[in-house]
């Protein structure tokens, strides 16, 4: 989980009547400031602070790599870890970048691939007829990325999310994908994974409805994906009264307890806001657990599944 731009092993304890939600220990992340961590296999990809940086880390055996850009990496930038199906399973690195370049005075969209094996980039040739917004993050699952994307709108219109998947073994994009709801920008979406198997997708609409659902699919592949009833479904008006934030509300599901736990902030003025675990269950159940210390306000809490490795890179 990041909490305060480092990275930590979390406790999480759902079975007594007061759940638990611990930090275990801090992880060595090489002394560096963290604003993201994108997940793949035991191995973290990791952003610095400052969104200069990209660093390939692997907290159990505690290999590091830094990437070095073609150019430079950007604020802006989205990137992914996955790997390549064939040939020893090479690691690689997707950067995308899209920009508006004053110069041009049109937006750009960029493919990258960094190979491990051969630290070397590739551009990939390619101009979407969608967009990835920024406030949506991706997730690794079986090597390849899914991310939420919508297709380019006219200026003020508001676009239809679809779910894409870029397979690293092709170095390509698949078909749009269907969800089990229709979403729009500005709606919590997030993806997380069950049992590094299945996909799972947390949505919830604007105001005033704040329904959330919860689904796992039944079926997932870079073409084809198909999905299960909800698992979960709260009203969360009576329980928090708000939305979690549309670029946050990291989530992780306990098939065993039926239940979900959701990580985000709390609301209110800058110096009192703090990191916060929701657990929503059947029936109504409903606990909050406070993760400790005032949060940052450019820091979003995130959380995912991590089973340790020995891959090296």
């Amino acid at each position: 989980m990041i909490l305060e731009y480092k990275v930590y092993l979390m406790s999480v304890n759902l079975h007594n009547p007061s759940p638990s939600i611990e930090p275990i220990g801090k992880l060595d992340d090489a002394g560096v400031d963290i604003i993201n961590v994108f997940h793949c296999q035991g191995l973290l990809l990791c952003v610095t602070k400052d969104g200069t940086r990209l660093i390939v880390w692997n907290p159990f055996t505690g290999q590091t790599r830094w990437i070095k850009p073609r150019d430079s990496y950007h604020r802006g930038d989205r990137y992914a870890l996955g790997y390549e199906k064939k040939n020893n399973y090479p690691l690689k690195v997707l950067r995308f970048v899209d920009d508006y370049y004053r110069n041009l005075k049109r937006r750009v969209y960029k493919f990258e691939i960094f190979n491990l094996n051969s630290s070397s980039w590739k551009v990939v040739d390619f101009n979407p007829d969608w967009i990835i917004p920024y406030i949506y993050p991706g997730l690794s699952l079986k090597g390849n990325t899914y991310w939420f994307a919508e297709n380019k709108v006219a200026p003020g219109k508001i676009g239809r999310v679809f779910l894409l998947c870029f397979n690293f073994t092709t170095e390509s994009f698949g078909p749009r994908l269907r969800l089990p709801f229709r979403g729009h920008y500005g709606d919590t979406l997030t993806l997380s994974s069950v049992r590094e198997e299945q996909l799972a997708v947390l949505f919830q609409e604007c105001a005033p409805v704040y329904t959330l659902k919860v689904w796992i699919s039944s079926k997932v592949g870079p073409s084809a994906v198909s999905w299960n009833k909800v698992f979960l479904s709260v009203d969360m008006r009576p329980l928090i009264g708000f939305q979690f934030h549309c670029f946050a509300g990291s989530f992780f599901v306990d098939e065993k307890n039926n239940a979900v736990v959701v990580i985000d902030k709390t609301r209110g003025l800058p110096f009192t806001i703090r990191n916060m675990a929701y657990v929503l269950g059947e029936n109504g159940y409903f606990k909050s657990v406070d993760l400790g210390d005032f949060a940052p306000m450019k820091c979003w809490p995130l959380v995912c599944s991590y089973v340790p490795s020995l891959v090296k890179f």
